[in-house]
């Protein structure tokens, strides 16, 4: 079984129903199949914290994290973040903090990276990384 873990952006793409790409290529994976840091819930959590006014984000972000599997944090995924960490910044290649935990979360667990924020992408070879907002056609 392939696991695909949602980076924030992609999450946020689906839970506003756009771009069609993401989801097109939502639709091609199990449910089961999917999942998201327990970083990414709180990036979205977050979010609707930062947005009292907004009606339908908390419902839309409540709903979208009773749909998806979120994994949460563990031993694993501090000792990979620590050596993926020490990797990216000895190439010149760090990356935020956020973005770390999540990209050591998805190394941690063996799964792919779903994402189009370009700063991944920089230090790709130590990840396994697809581009939803593209179309995908082996899933």
């Amino acid at each position: 079984m392939r696991l695909y873990m949602l980076d924030t952006n992609m999450a946020s793409y689906i839970i506003k129903g756009d771009p069609l790409a993401v989801r097109e290529n939502l639709r091609k994976v199990p449910m089961a199949n999917v999942c998201v840091s327990s970083i990414t819930q709180a990036e979205l959590l977050q979010g609707v914290a930062k947005r009292p006014n907004a009606k339908h984000l908390p419902i839309a972000v409540k709903e979208f994290l009773l749909r998806v599997e979120i994994l949460p944090w563990d031993s694993d995924a501090a000792e990979t973040y620590a050596h993926l960490r020490k990797a990216c910044e000895s190439e010149g290649l760090p990356l935020g903090t956020m973005d770390m935990l999540i990209a050591a979360h998805s190394v941690a667990v063996g799964a792919v990276l779903i994402t189009n924020d370009q700063a991944f992408y920089r230090v790709k070879h130590h990840l396994t990384l697809e581009d939803w907002t593209i179309f995908q056609y082996d899933h």
